[in-house]
């Protein structure tokens, strides 16, 4: 059970909208523009993959845009 890939752990819009002190909204409109990328549950709702949401922050920190 080692060799099993661990899954990536997924965040909702409003824990990266935290996490870039922005409102939700403007997390869904980035994922509409594929300025981030978002997966879609089965319910239809948006989560995003947590290392590329830290390359992001790491971009933003950097001074390049989202």
């Amino acid at each position: 059970m080692a060799d099993e890939p661990q899954a990536e752990t997924l965040l909702t819009p409003a824990e990266v909208a935290a996490l870039f002190r922005v409102n939700p909204k403007t997390v869904t409109r980035w994922a509409r523009a594929g300025k981030i990328t978002a997966i879609r549950t089965l319910g239809g709702h948006r989560r995003f993959p947590a290392s590329e949401i830290r390359r992001c922050l790491e971009q933003a920190a950097a001074g390049e845009p989202v």
